[in-house]
């Protein structure tokens, strides 16, 4: 029986400056950084708050094949792929945070009808959301 979800890849074009940048800047911890087989590095991390959760940075290499490889680290370079949804509790809070830091945002802050958004590119150019949930109906999209 499923339990629950253990791990997500988010790929990235390099996996030190990835790290770094999930670690230093976003606030999650490394958990493994292995070298496997032909050169084959294992990279994750986890956010201290749901350790239960890995988060993969890989590369676009093996086991994709090299189209797959290849379209991919076009999407990552035009900054078109998606990564992650996080959850933060002051979504206005964070965006200034994050922006004495650094990071590029694509959107402000912005009220939604499921709770205030903001999107940030990694440096690998994965959009990352960043959601301040409150509940809501379907109505609340009409």
């Amino acid at each position: 029986m499923i339990t629950n979800i253990s791990l997500v890849t988010v790929y990235c074009l390099d996996q030190d400056r990835a790290k770094e940048f999930y670690v230093d800047v976003l606030g999650f911890e490394a958990r493994t950084d292995i070298t496997m087989g032909e050169g084959f590095r294992w990279v994750t991390l986890s956010h201290p708050s749901q350790p239960e959760l890995e988060v993969t940075l890989m590369t676009p290499g093996p086991p994709l094949d090299e189209d797959a490889a290849a379209f991919i680290r076009g999407q990552l370079e035009k900054g078109s792929m998606g990564g992650l949804g996080l959850a933060v509790d002051d979504c206005r809070k964070t965006y200034e945070e994050l922006s004495a830091k650094g990071v590029t945002f694509l959107q402000e802050p912005a009220e939604r009808p499921y709770g205030v958004e903001a999107v940030v590119r990694d440096l690998s150019g994965n959009w990352l959301v960043l959601v301040e949930r409150r509940d809501f109906t379907p109505a609340d999209f009409g």
